[in-house]
């Protein structure tokens, strides 16, 4: 990214009851997003992958004194150019929209996008994972963190009780929710869709003998995890191919789903890569 790139026709606003300023305030509640269909995302990491994934960022709002580096100028530049609103505010109404500690001087408000099973397309051999209920919002942006990293086909949300476009999701997904294919799904749905395509159905559960370890995932599989207090419903359980729990050597009864995730995704990528 070119560092002599800079925006040229950025508006100022020191306000903070500036009328944009108090809706960016408002998306930190999930009915003001539900309603506008708006959310927010704050810092480069996030805005920098949303731009590299032609995500709608409408409008953006920085302040300069905040920045943490010499990439955000080019950065909004390049969002400029594509018709996005630059919006230079005062530190005071930065501060107020912000809802990082520690806040970078960047802010983008972007429509949400909404994606069902109808938009995913599957390859030969896809690799998916499934999440139903999941409740904390950290545990959900960690999940898509590792989808990205271990290249799934596509995250199916089904029966969300979080919020996915919640800031605790955006932020801990660090601009992975704009790269994930992901879709929104009824578990029932989700399931008939999966076994029409031939794909095997793993469900993850401490309520059996066999490892996650032990089973060919080299083949079409969709991992599946479950709510965080009870785990996966007898809906995911009773359809599922197969049942696999992850060893525990201690007094705790099973890892944070986010954790699990992450081990039963990269024993996938372990089989694929040595298959």
């Amino acid at each position: 990214m070119a560092k002599k790139l800079r925006p040229q026709n950025p508006s100022k606003v020191t306000s903070l009851q500036n009328p944009r300023v108090k809706q960016a305030v408002k998306l930190r509640d999930r009915r003001d997003r539900d309603r506008d269909q708006l959310f927010v995302i704050e810092g480069f990491r996030g805005l920098l992958r949303a731009f590299e994934n032609e995500f709608p960022v409408e409008e953006i709002f920085f302040n300069p004194g905040m920045f943490q580096g010499q990439n955000e100028m080019p950065l909004l530049a390049r969002f400029e150019q594509r018709g996005t609103r630059l919006t230079e505010v005062s530190a005071a109404a930065f501060r107020k929209m912000a809802y990082r500690d520690r806040p970078e001087g960047l802010l983008g408000v972007a429509g949400q996008v909404h994606r069902t099973l109808a938009d995913i397309t599957l390859g030969e051999n896809p690799l998916l994972l499934v999440a139903e209920a999941i409740e904390k919002p950290g545990n959900l942006g960690t999940m898509l963190r590792t989808a990205d990293a271990t290249g799934v086909d596509a995250f199916l949300l089904c029966d969300a009780c979080t919020d996915l476009f919640n800031p605790n999701v955006v932020r801990a997904s660090t601009g992975t929710l704009f790269s994930v294919p992901l879709a929104e799904s009824a578990s029932g749905k989700a399931i008939t869709w999966m076994k029409r395509r031939g794909v095997q159905i793993v469900a993850a559960t401490p309520h059996t003998d066999t490892r996650y370890t032990d089973i060919d995932m080299t083949r079409p599989t969709a991992v599946v995890v479950g709510t965080e207090q009870y785990g996966l419903s007898t809906v995911w359980l009773d359809q599922a191919d197969c049942r696999v729990r992850i060893p525990m050597l201690g007094t705790a009864d099973s890892l944070n789903v986010a954790s699990a995730t992450t081990l039963l995704l990269y024993e996938a990528v372990r089989q694929r890569r040595l298959g």
